[in-house]
């Protein structure tokens, strides 16, 4: 992908995520949006990392979304590009993300 469409692929997925957590944890993003909505990018090798990473962080509790495109500009319909966790307390998206590098 060229940087613009990461760029809005990150973006679908700080969106998602934060419209998912304002509606099954509140707490959760009220604390996130009143601390400036901080949000890190960091990257993976393969979709199995991604996989992998997904994984643990459900298994944390912790809001998960996965986009796909559709497929109209440079990628097929149906891949899947970014994931996007939380918003959520940091110590808890670090047990997932802190040995990843940032994009």
């Amino acid at each position: 992908m060229g940087i613009g469409k990461t760029a809005a692929q990150v973006a679908h997925a700080a969106v998602l995520g934060a419209e998912r957590t304002k509606q099954f944890n509140p707490a959760w993003f009220q604390r996130w949006f009143e601390s400036g909505q901080a949000k890190v990018v960091v990257k993976v090798q393969t979709f199995e990392e991604l996989t992998a990473l997904r994984k643990v962080a459900e298994t944390l509790s912790l809001i998960v979304v996965q986009v796909e495109d559709r497929g109209l500009t440079q990628i097929p319909a149906g891949t899947t590009t970014c994931i996007g966790i939380g918003p959520a307390p940091t110590e808890l998206i670090d047990r997932v993300t802190s040995r990843l590098k940032l994009l």
